[in-house]
């Protein structure tokens, strides 16, 4: 073979490597290889699109005092399903335990506080009692945090938009969650605190229902006062007292019960949505403290309701 042929082989074959590596990296190019055209269809590149901008988001489980020597940080973290604010169990035992260590933490430092800042996507459902999910799901966590001995005084919780936090297939968040912790001076009063508890006490969350019926639904100045109510119970240590109401439709010691199961109703409400029981109080006044007038329809729908407010 001579110089020229092997020459003139040498660049055929360079030509045919570069063409074969352009085919396979360039993402975005149609490549004709042996006259057959080789293309992603629209429905494959959206898909492959969608996952190169989509991956899953895995937020670590992490807290640092930057005026201390405390310092937790995790892969792992409390995990909720989309349009879901309950935490998905089991939780990590390194999870469980860096809780434990923070609580130990803020028992020695009672200055110190923990703000759980919850995301939630703008394509979820809130199915909570609060103005958003994120904010139902710091709450969450908020409780288990209590339930493990820190003060609930000691954390304080906020709900952001976040579409950068993105589920895996089977449409589980991990931890859309951020902590942090600050420290407070001794003395200082929340005034902005004390005026929303005293606006709940000034105009309590009014619950209407339907004859015979026990359901909630919330409009959004209900759920924003169910958050201030939470944030009372959690910061002033308040009772929340919920009194059930009735029209006089019917027998007076029956409509008791009535009143008593709709006021039941809410606590058990207030409980699914973060409000530990023990700080709930559920009595009945039955028909006896009308607010309108019962020979009209739009009278009794008024009568018909539960009050719940804080002391």
């Amino acid at each position: 073979m001579s110089k020229k042929t092997t020459y003139l082989l040498g660049i055929l074959f360079t030509i045919i490597i570069g063409t074969l590596l352009y085919c396979y990296l360039c993402n975005d190019c149609h490549c004709s290889l042996g006259g057959e055209t080789t293309e992603t269809t629209t429905d494959e590149t959206i898909e492959i699109e969608q996952q190169k901008i989509m991956p899953t988001t895995k937020n670590a489980f992490t807290i640092y005092d930057a005026d201390g020597d405390f310092n937790i940080e995790m892969n792992d973290n409390f995990n909720f399903k989309t349009s879901s604010f309950s935490i998905l169990d089991p939780i990590a035992p390194n999870v469980a335990g860096g809780v434990l260590k923070l609580k130990d933490y803020l028992i020695t430092n009672p200055l110190k506080t923990i703000d759980i800042v919850g995301y939630y996507r703008s394509d979820e459902t809130n199915n909570s009692a609060f103005p958003n999910l994120g904010l139902a799901r710091a709450n969450a966590v908020k409780n288990y945090l209590v339930t493990q001995g820190v003060l609930s005084k000691q954390i304080n919780t906020q709900g952001i938009l976040n579409d950068g936090i993105n589920p895996d297939d089977s449409n589980t968040l991990f931890g859309p969650l951020k902590f942090g912790m600050v420290t407070l001076e001794e003395g200082i009063i929340d005034e902005a605190l004390e005026a929303a508890c005293e606006a709940i006490r000034k105009s309590p969350l009014v619950l209407y229902f339907e004859t015979g019926q026990a359901q909630i639904s919330l409009s959004a100045e209900q759920r924003q006062k169910f958050a201030d109510i939470s944030r009372c119970v959690d910061k002033l240590g308040v009772k929340v007292q919920v009194v059930g109401h009735t029209d006089n439709t019917g027998d007076a010691g029956t409509n008791v019960i009535l009143g008593q199961q709709r006021a039941d109703f809410a606590k058990s409400y207030l409980i699914r949505n973060g409000i530990l029981g023990n700080h709930i109080d559920a009595t009945s006044k039955g028909q006896t403290e009308p607010i309108a007038d019962n020979n009209t329809d739009e009278g009794r729908t008024k009568n018909r309701r539960t009050v719940i407010t804080i002391n």
